[in-house]
């Protein structure tokens, strides 16, 4: 019997007039991110559900996470569908919130989310044929243990207190060299990319965790990590989720997945290789014909450098180009 697996989504809609109103209610602190690219919609939210429908067909079901705003082509009726506000899940004291970092933080509370379920940012597309052995194998996911140093970003100082906070949580419960050798096998997988592989290695001279590295692309996540956490952390979680925009006291989602990594709850595999990862407009072109050639399982869009004067153009090029290899409506639109 084929075990149950769900996919989660978040998506806001940055151009919502209303939801601009509140957040407008709201002033950020100096530490924390509250860029616009932050809330960008590119109109693509429609190739993802219909990637989901040709890709990954065996799904059981979608939490579609949305502040309260849908997209006027969606079909609510889809029975494979469930509308997830922020207000079904997490609790009134901390909404609104605009920090991504607490509305994935709480996913766990999710109503009928299954215990294994993968988690989609809105800029993950699938543009190949999924199976679940992708993402679960025998209950546990499938994902890479990598090594890479936090490094200071001045460009973006709140995402390099991300890393560093999530660490430091890890190195609380863990000690590197004693995980290493109960799991030498997960830690020295030979199928990991050789980069990575050796700097596994090299990291090993030092007795504490530097930091991690998460590929940048669906996350295989079960339930129960999310309880164990909480249990261990719930103050810490609670003062984080008061943070209404990201801020550099916040924890990340990728905590949890380390946490199943180092805990030695994961079946090693480079999950990198299945992922192309895009900024634009620099890789624009690259990204284009990626699509068009459905060069990886998932495609990954990131646009926190997009030069906003064509970003027009750049968007259209891209649409066209989903909309060459998933031109077919599917059940998730009216």
């Amino acid at each position: 019997m084929r075990e149950e697996i769900d996919f989660v989504v978040t998506w806001v809609n940055g151009q919502d007039e209303a939801w601009q109103k509140r957040r407008a209610q709201y002033t950020p602190g100096t530490d924390t991110d509250n860029s616009e690219c932050r809330y960008q919609d590119y109109g693509l939210l429609l190739y993802w559900f219909r990637g989901v429908e040709k890709f990954a067909p065996w799904v059981r079901k979608v939490h579609f996470v949305t502040e309260g705003h849908l997209p006027h082509w969606l079909n609510t009726e889809n029975p494979k569908l469930h509308i997830v506000k922020h207000a079904d899940y997490i609790p009134e004291e901390f909404l609104p919130t605009f920090n991504s970092n607490v509305i994935e933080l709480w996913m766990h509370q999710i109503e009928s989310l299954s215990e294994q379920f993968v988690y989609f940012n809105d800029d993950f597309y699938l543009t190949q044929p999924v199976h679940p052995k992708n993402y679960f194998k025998n209950g546990k996911p499938c994902d890479m243990l990598a090594f890479q140093p936090v490094v200071a970003n001045p460009e973006n100082p709140v995402m390099s207190y991300l890393y560093l906070n999530d660490i430091l949580v890890l190195c609380k419960y863990f000690k590197k060299r004693k995980k290493a050798a109960e799991h030498p096998r997960q830690y020295f997988h030979i199928g990991y990319p050789p980069l990575y592989f050796f700097y596994n290695i090299l990291e090993m001279a030092f007795p504490s965790y530097t930091g991690m590295y998460t590929v940048h692309g669906p996350y295989p996540l079960l339930k129960s990590t999310y309880q164990k956490l909480w249990e261990l952390e719930k103050e810490n979680f609670i003062r984080i989720s008061a943070n209404r925009f990201r801020s550099n006291t916040d924890i990340s989602i990728r905590l949890f997945r380390e946490w199943q990594k180092i805990s030695g709850n994961f079946h090693p595999r480079n999950v990198k290789r299945d992922l192309g990862y895009y900024e634009i407009p620099e890789s624009g072109s690259k990204l284009i014909y990626a699509i068009k050639i459905q060069k990886k399982k998932v495609l990954c869009i990131n646009d926190i450098h997009l030069d906003r004067e064509n970003i027009d153009n750049i968007i259209l090029e891209i649409r066209r180009a989903f909309q060459e290899i998933l031109p077919e409506k599917c059940s998730f639109e009216k």
